[in-house]
């Protein structure tokens, strides 16, 4: 039994610049308190970040903020129709002065990616950023390079409905360890972003206060943070509830699910208590560590029946059931 009091310490000690990090970001980001901290567990957790949301949403504002707040390097990519993996992972380019072929590496090998309207883009593109996401490395001229740490991959997607988008393929979503869905600010916070945002000049930027070192420290005294074995039979619980419903009451759900989550969720939920955890500043998760991410790392991973997408019955309503039913410990 590890020494939780002592592992708190630690934490509490190490998660200070958190509090300075999101001063920063709602400097520029206004309400989206949900989206700042959907993008720390993802970075604390070490997992990529899948935001939906109509344009102009501040998706690709909160990108480049969190990573200018880190002082990491930062690329954006366009998504389109026309890309070609070159564009992304880079390309062999020949010199004629010396009579050798050298690398040019692609806006992938930075700390922080976007990958902006992920769901325009063609499926060789597709592929060769699930090798980058799952692996960590990319191939490029023969030769297999290591992505720089951290290495985070922020995707925005307009949703499916609007002109020219095609849905990503299961596998590729899987990859992602939470979707956020971005919305609309409310009246409030409307006319903030527009007492901020409408001057040409003098609009706020956030300034680095934070180092990628603290990140990649968090990240290790994370692995310490405590998990209850009640917690993991919760986790276990969740993910199979969404296999077989029947088995927690939920028998009127079954015809609602086509797919439902993998051992990857499961994984996805310990790793997203446990970033909780640490930005509360405590060494062990609790059930709504769990709790309170669980839509965000079970939305994309459960898939809807036809029937019920007719029916209007989405994935977060399922989710929503299932975190209903299933009991707390």
């Amino acid at each position: 039994m590890p020494d939780v009091s002592e592992i708190t310490r630690e934490v509490k000690s190490a998660h200070k610049f958190l509090d300075e990090v999101r001063r920063e970001l709602g400097r520029v980001i206004v309400g989206q308190g949900a989206l700042i901290d959907g993008l720390l567990v993802g970075l604390l957790a070490d997992g990529h970040v899948l935001l939906e949301g109509v344009p102009g949403l501040a998706k690709t504002l909160a990108a480049r903020s969190l990573a200018a707040v880190f002082q990491g390097s930062y690329r954006r990519i366009q998504f389109t129709p026309d890309l070609l993996p070159s564009d992304l992972l880079g390309t062999h380019i020949w010199q004629p002065a010396t009579g050798t072929w050298s690398v040019r590496e692609g806006p992938i090998f930075a700390n922080f990616v976007l990958a902006d309207e992920i769901n325009r883009a063609p499926a060789k593109v597709q592929s060769a950023l699930l090798e980058a996401m799952q692996e960590r490395q990319v191939s490029l001229a023969g030769d297999t390079r290591a992505l720089p740490k951290p290495f985070l991959v922020l995707a925005t997607q307009n949703p499916v409905d609007q002109e020219g988008t095609y849905p990503l393929p299961e596998a590729q979503v899987d990859r992602f360890m939470l979707k956020l869905l971005i919305a609309y600010p409310t009246p409030v916070e409307e006319k903030d972003i527009i007492t901020r945002m409408a001057a040409a000049e003098g609009r706020p930027e956030v300034r680095a206060c934070a180092r990628l070192e603290d990140l990649l420290a968090a990240r290790r005294l994370m692995d310490r943070i405590h998990v209850d074995g009640k917690i993991l039979d919760y986790v276990v619980g969740l993910v199979f509830a969404t296999r077989a419903p029947a088995q927690h009451g939920l028998a009127d759900l079954a015809p609602s699910i086509r797919y439902g989550a993998s051992p990857r969720a499961s994984i996805a939920l310990v790793q997203s208590g446990r970033a909780r955890a640490f930005m509360a500043g405590r060494g062990f998760v609790t059930p709504e560590d769990i709790k309170s991410g669980a839509l965000d790392v079970l939305r994309h991973r459960v898939i809807p029946s036809w029937e019920a997408e007719a029916e209007g019955v989405g994935p977060d309503d399922i989710v929503r059931r299932i975190l209903a039913a299933v009991p707390v410990p």
